[in-house]
């Protein structure tokens, strides 16, 4: 009887190493191209059938040393012909990798598999854009990231992870583990401004102002409209836009933290996503065109003294979201997300839906507070935008708000329970 799962593990491997051996013969590497990676990660398929075979894991090991052997020798003689050779090992490490996965598509998991195979080519192609990051990067940017490994790798895992205080909400592991998301949702934002650059455009400033601080952006392009009063309506569609993608930042935090409520609490807030995306898109089709300032470069998002500071206020509104709902009821609850919603919507955002999962407050009370948050969050926005801005952009902004604002109100009111995915 023909055994099709063979035929199957031997058409993957085969895939996988025309795909890597494609992306090496592109950069038209002398030492391996399409022909030698698709046998090599075959001959590891096939060493891994012998090793299951005989059920003796040194075939496999045998086989790598035999390609190790061949890779010395390869590099031996290159190194030999040319007066400085190149030192660079990617190709001889691709060429080793595809050989154990080649022989890991026997044992392991087929889709894995596959996508482990996808993630080299898409490395190896890669290499200027990933070298030219590098190369964007300062002191205080990799300082960023090593702090962003302490906080996650060092710090969360010795924590304990069992709760204390009055009403027994603080865990100190899961307020960290808070902490982590919110860091973590900052540091891509800002990674990513690095990426692109701080001539990035219009619109990417709003996006990246959205997901490093919605507030951030509101302070700083309302102080750049007031030094081009023309441009007021241009810095309107920045904050009203990094506002719209502070409320996709939410939908995130809610998507990680409670994804077995997503769909009692998403559709009531896409309602909300839909209406502020028209009136960012009716807003760049009628502003001028005088170009605003780039997007002035974020602060160190893995700072360990502002995640401390988050991580006290997270543990606040937990204490108050228990306090009032066991003081004041329901209506309690309302007052503490609109106070905690005017400076900070992710700190209210993941108490609500860590209570949430706890039981102690039902999924269409959860995703009202979390939209009552992000409104007095609108309100505050607005109010420094007036501060801040000229009167031009004061106007334009509270409107752009204030419809957001009456869409929300009219959501939260008329909004149907039964209404989730």
């Amino acid at each position: 009887m023909i055994d099709y799962e063979l035929f199957k593990i031997l058409g993957i491997s085969i895939g996988l190493g025309l795909l890597v051996g494609l992306q090496r013969e592109y950069d038209e590497h002398k030492m391996a191209g399409i022909r030698t990676f698709t046998l090599v990660t075959v001959f590891g398929s096939i060493m891994g059938l012998l090793s299951k075979h005989l059920n003796d894991g040194l075939v496999v090991a045998a086989g790598a040393l035999c390609l190790v052997i061949l890779v010395a020798t390869v590099n031996y003689f290159k190194h030999q012909r040319k007066q400085n050779p190149d030192i660079g090992q990617t190709t001889e490490v691709a060429f080793l990798l595809m050989y154990a996965l080649g022989a890991y598509l026997v044992f392991g998991d087929l889709s894995l598999g596959v996508a482990i195979g996808g993630v080299i080519a898409v490395l190896l192609h890669l290499k200027s854009t990933l070298a030219g990051f590098v190369e964007r990067l300062k002191q205080k940017d990799v300082r960023a990231i090593m702090q962003f490994v302490a906080i996650s790798l060092v710090i969360l895992p010795i924590l304990p992870d069992q709760n204390y205080g009055p009403y027994a909400v603080l865990n100190p592991h899961d307020i960290w583990l808070m902490v982590v998301l919110i860091v973590g949702l900052g540091l891509v934002g800002y990674l990513i401004y690095k990426i692109l650059g701080k001539n990035a455009g219009t619109i990417a400033n709003g996006l990246l102002g959205g997901m490093i601080s919605s507030t951030a952006t509101t302070v700083t392009f309302s102080r750049q409209a007031s030094q081009v009063p023309k441009a007021a309506r241009l810095a309107a569609f920045v904050i009203m836009t990094a506002s719209m993608v502070s409320l996709i930042r939410v939908m995130i935090e809610v998507a990680v933290v409670s994804p077995n409520y997503l769909g009692a609490i998403l559709p009531p807030l896409l309602a909300e996503l839909v209406f502020m995306i028209i009136l960012c898109v009716w807003l760049y089709y009628f502003n001028q065109r005088e170009q605003l300032e780039e997007l002035p470069e974020p602060r160190n998002p893995a700072q360990l003294k502002s995640a401390l500071v988050f991580g006290a206020l997270y543990a606040l509104i937990l204490l108050g979201v228990a306090a009032a709902k066991d003081y004041l009821g329901q209506s309690g609850l309302y007052i503490v997300s609109i106070v905690s919603g005017l400076t900070d919507m992710d700190a209210i955002t993941l108490s609500l839906s860590s209570s949430l999962n706890r039981g102690e407050i039902e999924s269409h009370l959860t995703w009202k507070l979390i939209l009552v948050a992000s409104l007095a969050n609108l309100v505050f926005k607005g109010g420094m935008a007036s501060a801040l801005g000229t009167p031009k952009l004061a106007k334009i902004v509270w409107i752009l708000f204030g419809l957001s604002i009456a869409s929300g109100i009219l959501v939260v009111l008329l909004w149907p329970e039964q209404w989730s995915f």
